[in-house]
């Protein structure tokens, strides 16, 4: 290892002398006989670790050259030798923080290396805290960035547009949404298992007034009873077998954002309890604890049983749903829907291309009739999900045809009117074989393809969205 620099000042060349054999075996010494060699040496050495300095010199005392010091050389530990009664000088420069110690002529050798030993030391722990808080200021700064990319990815993410469709059932979830996003009140979210109700919840979230804190999710049907009251408010040590140490819970967690409580039908009669007393009160205590700490956290739940009516059997406690339903929005099922299909499952093939990057260049007509006959008791989640499989299947730069959908679409009778074989159904059909006829012989070019049909380039895009054509 590199020994330490220590720069030793004194104006008699005996003691500069002993002062150098004495300080040599442990550190690469550095003399000067007047403040100005002094402050030459620190500036051809900035990284000089102590300085030993004799006060009583002609020109410039020790202190003066130590204060003249103190902004060029910060970390530089400062020790005075002096043989002199000036001790009140001494003791000021050392409250003021420029002296790390002083020691009195004739010094004890003893005294003196410790003295140093111990002055280097502060210096390397004093350099390396530096480095550490610039590494520190530098990490939280790559965080800061990280987590601004992160926020504006999520708000990316979940933007309305991710609530795919143009159907009237959708266009009336959304009102309520955009509503929901313009204050802070409490939302309860229903419908049926696959409609988006987490994705309802985000997009209020990213795009509301707690938009930049956190967005902390929990299923109450997923946790076994006996933790979920640990796992949402916390607890103190000791509180049951297993608590070794105090844990916050998801509202601290969630403290100053929103927190997304699913499936919240589930959720067991004592914590009820314990979740009206957070809304009326806005403070939470940790399992085992008396003491309070007060929660700013947007409460968003959702369910997909119909509380209402299970409050009114008393299955589910009046207050609270009262107090948890202020603003209800409730998602579709997408049998209500199924002018909307076709919109989301292009939307999921245009995410697995942007995955995959297979190029599987769209839907048949005959495959989106078969995908729009069927009522999806799964709903959106259940069509993604299709959609996955299908693309699995499909080769490269093609097409999805009805032959790569799961068995249960080939038994729908294509005759039937509800399996998209209605007048409308066959226009659309045949509209969409003459789109994809011109397309291919303008070599895939839209602005071509658009003048050729008569129809802007927007509106082209919109058909070849509408009939899975991109």
């Amino acid at each position: 290892m590199t020994q330490p620099r220590v720069l030793v000042v004194d104006d008699e060349p005996a003691s500069v002398g002993l002062l150098r054999i004495t300080l040599g075996q442990e550190f690469e010494v550095h003399v000067a006989t007047g403040g100005d060699a002094a402050l030459a040496l620190l500036a051809e050495h900035p990284d000089m670790a102590v300085a030993v300095v004799d006060q009583r010199m002609p020109g410039m005392t020790g202190t003066e050259v130590l204060r003249r010091t103190s902004g060029t050389h910060p970390h530089l530990v400062r020790i005075i030798l002096t043989g002199y009664s000036d001790i009140e000088a001494l003791i000021a420069a050392v409250n003021e923080g420029r002296v790390y110690r002083y020691l009195t002529k004739p010094w004890n050798r003893d005294e003196l290396v410790a003295t140093v030993r111990q002055a280097a030391e502060l210096h390397d722990l004093t350099v390396a805290n530096v480095r550490m808080q610039a590494e520190l200021a530098a990490a939280n700064a790559r965080l800061r960035v990280e987590n601004a990319g992160l926020q504006r990815e999520a708000r990316g993410k979940y933007r309305f547009a991710d609530l795919v469709g143009t159907s009237a059932a959708l266009r009336r979830m959304l009102d309520l949404v955009e509503r929901a996003v313009l204050t802070d009140t409490t939302v309860l979210v229903t419908g049926e298992t696959g409609t988006g109700k987490e994705l309802v919840a985000r997009a209020i979230h990213y795009n509301g007034l707690r938009r930049d804190r956190a967005f902390v999710t929990e299923n109450c049907g997923a946790i076994a009873s006996d933790l979920l009251s640990s796992e949402l408010f916390g607890h103190k040590r000791g509180a049951f077998t297993g608590a070794l140490e105090d844990r916050k819970g998801l509202f601290e967690t969630a403290q100053g954002g929103t927190l997304f409580l699913d499936e919240i039908g589930d959720c067991p009669a004592e914590l009820q309890t314990r979740l009206l007393r957070v809304l009326d009160q806005r403070e939470i205590r940790r399992v085992g604890d008396t003491k309070p700490i007060p929660v700013d956290v947007r409460i968003i739940t959702a369910t997909h049983r119909d509380l209402e009516r299970e409050a009114e059997a008393g299955a589910f406690r009046r207050d609270l749903y009262y107090r948890l339903s202020v603003f209800t929005i409730v998602t579709p099922p997408l049998r209500e829907r199924k002018e909307d299909i076709p919109l989301i499952a292009t939307r999921a093939l245009e995410r697995l291309n942007g995955v995959y990057e297979r190029g599987v260049t769209g839907f048949t007509p005959e495959a989106l009739a078969r995908l729009a006959a069927y009522d999806f008791p799964g709903n959106v989640r259940e069509l993604q999900n299709e959609v996955e499989r299908a693309y699995a299947l499909a080769d490269r730069d093609a097409c999805i045809t009805p032959d790569l959908l799961s068995p249960r679409y080939a038994a729908l009778d294509p005759l039937a009117p509800e399996a998209g074989h209605t007048l409308r159904a066959a226009l659309d059909r045949a509209e969409a074989e003459h789109i994809r006829e011109i397309l291919r012989r303008n070599g895939g070019h839209q602005g071509r393809t658009a003048e050729m049909l008569g129809i802007s380039r927007r509106g082209l895009i919109d058909k070849l969205n509408k009939y899975g054509l991109r």
